[in-house]
């Protein structure tokens, strides 16, 4: 006969009444029968008012006493485990211990740890599940007592040193096999939620000497089975993506992250010539759930923030496994996409930074329609419509990191030449409804009119929505230069493969050089804090790049000539920035050498001005036309290409690749410890709550 699940937890075993009696907490002897639970304590139902500590609570005091609490219950681990974990008063009691009252108990808490780890070995699932729950408490508890330190003081203090290799090791091996199992689903989630526990003992993940054992025990396997398999990608995802992300930030420098990116490059070329790869890759299952997480949080400006470790977790895929790169290309059906769904979208909490995971009907469900007509989609369409929707906000300090993140995964695409092959494939279009800015001057555009293009067109257009909305006085500088730099490495393939790209580029062209003029009319107040002479150079060779190669890659001989139509219509704001950096270059001032750059960098489009400007006014004196025409002007510009002498200018098809390191550090560094210290903050008592495990546990066989 069964032992109910109620009786565990301290209501009526024989067990519980014995223990009891051994408890020197206890004043009298008091049969279950006699007391009623309240909130954690229990009360004599008789004439005695003052209330009695729980027995989970009673067994605490005894760890936390200097004696080993066996000696006068022999049993007493055996009931710990029955008993119905409370996880605020073993918190709290480990938090309000100054450190030398903790290292009197600490060899209690060693004791209590390693039994824990014993536990979890048990047949009983309600031992397990209050072992799993016991060491979450213990080490978020020690965590509060140690957070300055470096994870040394919190190993000695959970294990001891001596111990701590055998410890973890069996540790390691047990939360592996409870993840692999058949088992229970809600088992392995506490599963997940011990390793996050562990993960995020310290702000710092590379200061965080617990991980040395993870990464010596490996649980990769595991998480990538968990990612594998739908079932339990639904209820465990977005834990186990997180996981993944915190993870290979470990010592990433030192060769750590190396080692996890073999790992995940092996397994792709495991499943990369199966026929149904979409239904069960790693790497699919990241594509679906990253999707559906992105498209859940579209209509919700300030639940963006939420998702910012899954795009590091995106990030680190696409930078340190560049096979990542043939994901982000694999389409998958929209089923069912047409149709309205009855009940309303479900709501996305609004908790800071990564931290709270989707409902999994959210994890489960396909990504929303692109638009009616299409009936498929990929990550990067994803992707894309997501970033339209971060970069619209970058005032806030989040968004702006989200915003960054964005353009460093575009940066890493944008370089790869499998990733430009399939953006600039012309048999493969899309039909991609980016989010625009609300903007006074310019009407929405109606999604059924979205043109079916190379993908490309949309980082491109991407890019120009961005460079048109962010011109504002919190001016974000190193923003503009990663879009302008997508935009130069995208050139850079269409010029080295010829690629004659169907775009309007006329918008692209007319948004740099409203940037420019923004540039020059608010000098004084951005020089005081920015180079704006690196931008303006940037923008400058983008011209000078259409100008030199533009031949070899816009569609038709009329787009070149359209080009040279909009510098000399735009001539003005040309030669206002030649003043200004002659100005600036010709003075001794700290701006000197960078403005001298740009000098040079606008000789060629100095050129076209001063070459076809009188041509222009000559052919409108002889003509007696006051104001020519676009086309008037086209004309005399087809005539007058001959007589043009241009300078050859070197290295506009060159860049720097992208490193993350030196550069970028110092951003990952904070960007992984806010994920961290939020993932930690956010693991609350209710996440770890035994509600639905004592449910599905409530027969002990």
């Amino acid at each position: 006969m069964g032992i109910r699940a109620g009786n565990a937890s301290g209501s009526g075993s024989s067990h519980s009444s014995e223990a009891l009696s051994h408890h020197k907490k206890c004043p009298d002897s008091l049969t279950m029968a006699q007391v009623e639970k309240r909130g954690g304590l229990l009360r004599k139902s008789s004439a005695y008012k003052k209330p009695l500590k729980e027995k989970v609570v009673l067994m605490y005091d005894e760890i936390f006493m200097t004696e080993d609490p066996s000696k006068c219950s022999p049993r007493f681990w055996e009931e710990l485990f029955l008993m119905k974990v409370n996880l605020e008063y073993l918190e709290g009691k480990l938090e309000s211990l100054d450190g030398e009252e903790l290292m009197k108990i600490k060899d209690n808490i060693n004791c209590l740890f390693q039994h824990c780890i014993q536990a979890l070995g048990e047949e009983h699932p309600i031992r397990v599940v209050n072992a799993l729950q016991t060491l979450c408490a213990l080490i978020r508890g020690v965590h509060q007592k140690n957070k300055s330190t470096s994870g040394f003081d919190i190993i000695n203090m959970l294990m001891g040193f001596d111990k701590a290799e055998l410890c973890m090791k069996n540790l390691m091996e047990s939360l592996d096999s409870l993840l692999c199992a058949e088992g229970s689903e809600s088992l392995k989630s506490l599963c997940l939620k011990l390793l996050l526990c562990l993960v995020t003992v310290t702000d710092n993940i590379s200061q965080n000497t617990i991980l040395e054992y993870v990464m010596i025990n490996s649980i990769f396997e595991a998480i990538l089975q968990i990612l594998s398999h739908p079932p339990s990608r639904r209820e465990h995802g977005y834990d186990a993506v997180v996981l993944l992300a915190l993870l290979v930030n470990y010592r990433k420098y030192e060769g750590m992250g190396l080692v996890i990116a073999q790992a995940l490059s092996e397994y792709n070329r495991q499943y990369k010539d199966k026929e149904e790869e979409h239904q069960g890759g790693f790497f699919s299952a990241l594509t679906n759930m990253v999707g559906s997480m992105f498209i859940a949080d579209a209509h919700e400006k300030i639940s963006v923030q939420t998702n910012e470790a899954i795009l590091l977790a995106l990030y680190e895929a696409v930078h340190l496994n560049r096979n990542f790169i043939t994901v982000l290309a694999q389409s998958h059906p929209e089923m069912g996409l047409v149709t309205t769904p009855v009940g309303p979208p479900p709501a996305t909490p609004a908790t800071p930074l990564g931290t709270t995971p989707p409902s999994s009907d959210v994890i489960s469900s396909v990504e929303l329609p692109l638009d009616a007509d299409v009936q498929t989609s990929n990550l990067l369409i994803t992707f894309l419509k997501y970033s339209s929707i971060v970069m619209q906000d970058t005032k806030d300090e989040h968004r702006l990191h989200s915003g960054k993140l964005c353009l460093i995964i575009l940066t890493c695409i944008a370089e790869d030449q499998y990733a430009n092959a399939f953006l600039h494939d012309d048999n493969m279009n899309f039909r991609v409804n980016l989010h625009r800015m609300p903007m006074r001057h310019r009407k929405k555009a109606a999604d059924k009119n979205l043109p079916c293009r190379p993908l490309v067109c949309a980082v491109l257009d991407l890019m120009v929505e961005f460079i048109v909305t962010h011109m504002m006085k919190e001016f974000p500088m190193d923003l503009y230069v990663r879009c302008i730099q997508v935009v130069h490495k995208l050139l850079c393939y269409q010029k080295k493969c010829r690629v004659r790209l169907h775009y309007t580029w006329r918008e692209l062209w007319s948004a740099l050089i409203n940037l420019l003029k923004f540039l020059m009319s608010n000098e004084t107040v951005l020089l005081a804090k920015h180079n704006i002479f690196t931008l303006a150079l940037m923008i400058v060779n983008l011209f000078n790049m259409f100008i030199t190669y533009g031949d070899t890659f816009l569609p038709t001989p009329s787009s070149y000539d359209e080009l040279y139509y909009e510098i000399i219509r735009m001539h003005q704001s040309f030669d206002n920035l030649y003043s200004m950096v002659l100005r600036l270059s010709t003075n001794a001032g700290q701006w000197k050498e960078a403005a001298s750059k740009v000098t040079h960098a606008l000789v060629n489009i100095r050129a076209i001005i001063n070459h076809f400007n009188p041509k222009i006014e000559s052919y409108a004196a002889v003509n007696h036309i006051s104001q020519l025409s676009e086309e008037q002007v086209l004309e005399v510009v087809r005539a007058n290409y001959d007589t043009l002498t241009l300078k050859l200018q070197d290295g506009l098809d060159q860049y720097e690749r992208y490193s993350e390191q030196h550069k970028e550090a110092a951003f990952f560094k904070e960007l992984v410890r806010s994920i961290s210290t939020n993932v930690r903050r956010n693991l609350a008592f209710h996440t770890l709550s035994q509600e639905v495990l004592l449910k599905e546990f409530s027969t002990i066989s």
